[in-house]
């Protein structure tokens, strides 16, 4: 027999449920979606980048002082760059995106964010944004790990989505997705690859490998009393040769007696034949100094960073200090901020306007006041230019009556 139709004006209990269900509610919640995959990151690592990410991390970042002092250098600077918003021509000095990239998300303040973005790339050649929209509005931005990131091409060659795994456990970012795109792909060019960005620290990697194989011989050399290496020679009666039990007691004698930075400077006796005979190079013959401070120079020219800020001798371009500071701000540190902020425009432009332009704030820099000033001379000696004329070559708006030459 079937039920019975409800009577007109019943509502079941199973709908009295739903409408409970959706009056009370867990309100909306803004996250990562790879705060779940994170918990789990002692457990593995995924290496999907075509180079290794964390061998040159590991040789480069943690264990060399030039690539560590030069990737600070560089990201902690260029984080602290701040940025103008344009909505075309105009300046927009209060605007939802300054909230934003000042406060990108609730565990960090802009500059740590963009901290750990350019160091992204500078090690990694690579650079992943996460956006976190509650509806269609962006409200926070997360800074992925480059080596967890794989991209997933279209069939237009194009990224279509972006895979992010940790232990086995993935999360795909679909790429299609309106209006803004889940990631922004920060990249330097690569030559031989359509997705993945060339890193400086590879380009240095044989300078790393000789800067840090360098240090390493010292450190070794300074253990064995700074002596090179070399064999005890016996030049006994012909044919004759030390027993297995001398043997053992002269390599027992040397290992005890004469090794380790202990052991520094004690004379070497030698019996019943014995000479010693050194059998490598010394430091001057293989300009171990020299050979050292080369690669660093190397190192430092593959970041943009002029050698004197590094504490490298030698080769020494810049007449002092300062204009060494200014080349770093001009020839690396403002081109990398300047195409970070037009990336961030390019990809937020769908919630923000087409119009948006993000510039850096040169008149900030401290490291740059000297060109500052020499343009400001510049302007104001120029007789055939108005005053707003002058004002708007510098940055400056108009005044009223300024239209007249002086």
């Amino acid at each position: 027999m079937k039920d019975a139709a409800p009577r007109p004006g019943h509502t079941s209990q199973k709908a009295h449920m739903l409408n409970f269900k959706t009056l009370f509610r867990a309100p909306e919640s803004k996250a990562s979606r790879t705060a779940q995959v994170l918990a789990f990151e002692s457990c593995g690592r995924a290496r999907w980048t075509p180079r290794d990410y964390a061998a040159l991390a590991r040789e480069g970042y943690l264990a060399n002082a030039i690539v560590h002092r030069a990737v600070r250098l560089i990201a902690e600077n260029a984080a602290a760059c701040s940025f103008l918003i344009y909505e075309g021509a105009q300046e927009r000095e209060a605007h939802p995106l300054s909230r934003l990239l000042t406060r990108p998300n609730a565990r960090q303040d802009g500059a740590t964010f963009f901290e750990a973005l350019y160091a992204h790339m500078l090690l990694a050649g690579n650079a992943y944004v996460e956006a976190v929209a509650l509806g269609d509005e962006v409200r926070e931005l997360y800074a992925l790990r480059p080596d967890r990131m794989k991209v997933v091409p279209g069939s237009d060659g194009w990224p279509e989505a972006y895979d992010y795994s940790v232990a086995g456990r993935g999360v795909r970012f679909d790429q299609l997705a309106l209006p803004v795109p889940p990631i922004l792909h920060l990249t330097f060019f690569h030559p031989l690859d359509d997705h993945y960005g060339l890193a400086p620290v590879e380009a240095a990697a044989v300078a790393v490998d000789t800067h840090n194989s360098a240090a390493k011989w010292n450190k070794a050399l300074l253990d064995n009393a700074a002596r090179p290496s070399g064999a005890l020679v016996y030049s006994g009666p012909e044919g004759a040769v030390l027993s297995d039990q001398q043997f053992d007691r002269l390599k027992r004698e040397l290992t005890d007696t004469y090794q380790g930075a202990v052991n520094a400077g004690r004379p070497l006796l030698l019996e019943g034949g014995l000479e010693w005979k050194a059998m490598s190079l010394t430091p001057k013959d293989m300009d171990f100094l020299d050979a050292k401070n080369s690669a660093a120079r190397e190192i430092a020219l593959a970041f943009g960073v002029p050698p004197m800020l590094l504490g490298i001798p030698g080769d020494n371009t810049y007449a002092n200090f300062q204009e060494a500071t200014r080349a770093l701000w001009r020839q690396t540190i403002l081109p990398l901020a300047a195409r970070v902020g037009a990336s961030f425009a390019h990809w937020l432009s769908p919630q923000f306007g087409e119009s948006l332009r993000l510039v850096v704030d040169a008149d900030r820099i401290d490291a740059l006041a000297g060109d500052r000033a020499a343009l400001w001379d510049r302007i104001a000696g120029a007789p055939f230019l108005t005053l707003n004329e002058k004002r708007e070559a510098i940055g400056y708006a108009p005044v009223e009556g300024g239209d007249r030459l002086e």
